[in-house]
């Protein structure tokens, strides 16, 4: 067994959350070479893995949005030409979906992925060579470390561990700073803006500067809102997410909620509270080695005075 393919292509918590699967296979079988198909957006990340010897960026949501443009076909071409001239002993799709198991069959390999029981979207099973019934129970951590031992052979063991240097990554400094994470993607994640602004007072009384990254406009918008609020807060320009990696390595504690650059934090194991107001914990919560609390829950958004407690116990 020498080449192995991972597929795990969005969102970047999905791809944060197949990271420990990768290091552990790294580590059960030192001799193979690892290669992972990722949205490019996500490829700055995934490379800052010491596991991962080839990154194959794909532009699957780029080139939806554009199917108008000829260059568009091209990269496409370029795409599954490239796949497919390349040889594996083993493909494994962690993701389930319709388009991964596409990706997956378009590649030269045994082809593994969830059964139909275990998958999210069913009509993908078929198209693997192999199918592994992973319990839909388990938090994505597990599924992912689950699914990778059975197509490679070995026994998932010990605490997940992501691969991420937070020594390495951080930037010096002597400056301390809070990353405050308020944007995600659905909106039943959200937590209050006004909470937000509650909070950053409350914080701004310790002395720490309060950084709100963004990914698009109107996230952007919301963080100058919430930073203008506030005495000591800083909107940052937006940069790839090697960049932001860095930024939240150097961090004293993250606040964020579910969101793709919370887990991340976890990752990192920066001391990190998590708001939850619209997703389940225990399938989709932070899992990392650092202090970490978890406040709200699926329909139940928390109130400051809850938030500002989990800071307060693990920021110290």
């Amino acid at each position: 067994m020498n080449d192995i393919l991972y597929i795990k292509t969005s969102s970047l918590g999905d791809v944060i959350h197949h990271m420990p699967a990768l290091t552990e296979a790294r580590r059960k079988l030192a001799g193979a070479r690892f290669s992972w198909v990722v949205e490019e957006a996500f490829a700055p990340l995934v490379r800052l893995h010491p596991g991962v010897d080839a990154v194959v960026p794909v532009a699957s949501r780029r080139w939806r949005s554009a199917l108008h443009k000829p260059s568009s076909w091209r990269e496409m071409g370029d795409f599954w030409a490239a796949l497919r001239a390349q040889g594996y002993d083993e493909v494994v799709d962690t993701q389930g979906l319709l388009r991964t198991a596409l990706i997956a069959r378009s590649a030269r390999g045994r082809r593994h992925g969830y059964d139909s029981a275990s998958i999210r979207e069913r009509l993908a099973s078929p198209f693997y060579d192999v199918r592994h019934r992973v319990s839909r129970d388990l938090h994505a951590v597990a599924r992912n470390r689950m699914l990778s031992g059975l197509a490679l052979g070995y026994a998932p063991e010990g605490a997940p561990d992501y691969g991420l240097d937070r020594a390495r990554l951080a930037a010096s400094g002597t400056k301390r700073y809070a990353v405050l994470l308020h944007a995600t993607a659905r909106p039943g994640k959200e937590w209050p803006e006004q909470n937000w602004i509650a909070l950053g007072q409350a914080l701004t009384k310790s002395g720490v500067e309060l950084v709100l990254p963004w990914g698009n406009e109107a996230e952007r918008v919301r963080s100058d809102r919430i930073a203008a609020a506030l005495s000591n807060a800083r909107v940052p320009d937006r940069a790839p997410l090697d960049a932001v990696a860095r930024l939240i390595a150097g961090a004293s504690f993250v606040v964020g909620v579910d969101t793709g650059l919370l887990h991340l934090a976890a990752a990192l194991s920066v001391p990190l509270v998590a708001i939850f107001t619209g997703s389940v914990p225990s399938l989709t919560g932070p899992m990392g080695a650092g202090p970490l609390a978890v406040v709200g829950s699926d329909g139940h958004a928390p109130p400051v005075a809850d938030v500002m407690s989990a800071v307060e116990r693990t920021a110290r």
